[in-house]
């Protein structure tokens, strides 16, 4: 085995696994539209968090995975 056939190898895994995170990103992406992430109005971090995390739930969306975030921020005092 010589250095350019290790190369290739490690370079043809390399890809293979940045095309599967970003299939994976994808079908999180439809899985948030299908449940309306995207229309309504996310600009509290309640919001926000909820998209990123069935985004990053990928394809366990559709297997019963329905990630929600709920956090509140602290009030600015009087």
């Amino acid at each position: 085995m010589t250095f350019g056939n290790t190369y290739r190898r490690r370079s043809s895994v390399g890809r293979i696994v940045g095309v599967l995170i970003v299939v994976w990103l994808v079908i999180g992406a439809i899985a948030a539209g299908q449940r309306h992430y995207y229309s309504g109005s996310n600009d509290n971090c309640a919001g926000v968090g909820t998209v990123t995390l069935t985004i990053l739930a990928g394809p366990l969306n559709y297997v019963g995975a329905n990630p929600k975030v709920h956090c509140s921020v602290p009030q600015p005092s009087k």
